[in-house]
């Protein structure tokens, strides 16, 4: 059973807007650290933003800062990523994850989703 599953994703034309949500799935991630990583083609997964439990700390990669959003609501289980002026190259698979450790490093992270495929066209 996948714990993590992220929905919103799609095609988008450049200076749009999506919004992700993950929501949790058969257990609860209201005490971990969560974070949206994605990967495009060819390279390895990257860091995009991290939110602690409480909601108190935010952190955020430098190429999505000002543009993306990340936000979650621990009674409903779901984190949000609000993606405003997207770029082409913000283009990959995004994916939710969530670690019992406050923390932002990719490899800490036990809990993953499946992905959700962003597009954004020039």
């Amino acid at each position: 059973q996948v714990p993590l599953i992220e929905s919103g994703g799609g095609l988008v034309q450049a200076g749009g807007s999506l919004r992700l949500s993950c929501a949790a799935s058969g257990r609860t991630f209201s005490t971990y650290t969560m974070a949206w990583f994605r990967q495009a083609p060819g390279k390895e997964r990257e860091f995009v933003a991290g939110i602690t439990w409480k909601g108190g700390n935010t952190n955020y990669a430098d190429s999505v800062k000002g543009r993306f959003t990340i936000s979650r609501d621990n009674a409903k289980d779901t984190m949000y990523l609000q993606m405003n002026s997207l770029k082409p190259e913000d283009t990959a698979v995004y994916y939710c994850a969530a670690s019992p450790l406050r923390t932002y490093d990719v490899i800490k992270y036990d809990y993953w989703g499946q992905g959700t495929q962003v597009t954004v066209s020039s």
